[in-house]
């Protein structure tokens, strides 16, 4: 059995794929690497099956007709062979410390393993300008097993992204978890409705995943997320109904989760009110419909008792708030 497997969700990614996989071979044959082919249009398929020729023992390659990036991981996770489980988007990278960080999963699987092994990501701008880590040794104990009960409060920017993520593949089937075809976001949904079934956990300070970010026609755009705001809606509803925060028994757990889901509700609401339109926020009211009937305590928390309830003003009062609220909080951490 292998440490790890790696799926790479790939569609029309002949600009990246190669130096994607090539930044995760150095890992040998302690790893797989699962490239979803996800039904491209260009070089995409004929690149990963050259890698799959060149290095058979590492390299698999899986072709599908187009289901999107949520199905990319189904199939991966319903082949891998690897301990732990990663997905890493194709046009992004693994650093220098995938060495470490292999060695590192290796000696904390040899004593006993953990549900979740997290590590920090670099956000890599196309513009050169603003590339910083996003670091949780202020929140987790580093370099050791460890429970929920010995974590931190995470900051605003701080959330358990699938970048950071490595999680122990049966934990992944035993939720029973399917992302959805063709949505984009639910990547959100794979992390927070997984995180019900993790315990033990292991951090290392290391910047692992490099997150390419600003290149145009990207998910996480600007005026993309805009347009694909159905998308992070239907994501966000899935998560608040993927389980019940009251029936989470770790206080730690239920913490973060709850900040989790308070930044998932604000990224909604606020690229879905950047459209400006009364149907936007007729979208809005129907999401909060969608949670009150799941758990009406806890959605009418994030609705009228968080911070949250400022930019829910309604009309174009409470839309002219959003935007200014966007425009200093891309300041201070620009998140696109």
């Amino acid at each position: 059995m292998k440490l790890l497997t790696v799926t790479i969700p790939a569609y029309n990614s002949q600009d990246y794929l190669a130096a994607c996989v090539e930044s995760i071979l150095p890992g040998g044959d302690r790893l797989e690497i699962i490239i979803i082919d996800d039904g491209s249009k260009d070089a995409t398929g004929a690149i990963a099956d050259s890698y799959a020729e060149k290095y058979p023992s590492i390299v698999r390659v899986i072709h599908q007709e187009n289901g999107g990036h949520g199905e990319g991981i189904n199939q991966g996770l319903r082949h891998a062979t690897g301990k732990y489980f990663k997905t890493v988007d194709s046009d992004d990278t693994l650093s220098r410390d995938l060495i470490p960080f292999l060695d590192e999963l290796e000696a904390c699987d040899k004593a006993g393993g953990v549900d979740l092994f997290l590590t920090n990501y670099h956000y890599v701008h196309a513009d050169g300008k603003g590339d910083r880590s996003i670091r949780f040794s202020n929140a987790l104990p580093d370099g050791r097993i460890f429970t929920w009960e010995e974590t931190r409060p995470f900051r605003p920017d701080q959330i358990l992204m699938i970048h950071t993520c490595t999680f122990r593949t049966e934990v992944l089937r035993s939720t029973g978890l399917v992302m959805p075809k063709h949505t984009f976001y639910e990547d959100n949904y794979m992390i927070y409705g997984n995180l019900k079934n993790v315990h033990r956990l292991y951090y290392k300070n290391c910047d692992l995943y490099l997150y390419a970010i600003g290149r145009e026609g990207q998910s996480v755009q600007e005026d993309v997320m805009k347009r694909r705001y159905p998308h992070q809606i239907k994501a966000t509803e899935l998560c608040f109904t993927a389980f019940h925060l009251d029936d989470i028994p770790e206080k730690r757990k239920r913490a973060y989760l709850r900040h989790e889901m308070f930044i998932m509700f604000g990224i909604s609401i606020l690229f879905t009110r950047l459209n400006r339109t009364e149907q936007a926020d007729q979208d809005i009211e129907k999401m909060w419909e969608t949670c009150r009937a799941y758990d009406r305590k806890w959605a009418d928390y994030f609705r009228w008792k968080s911070p949250l309830r400022l930019v829910c003003i309604p009309g174009k009062h409470g839309r002219a708030y959003v935007r200014t609220f966007y425009r200093i909080a891309h300041r201070i951490v620009r998140f696109n």
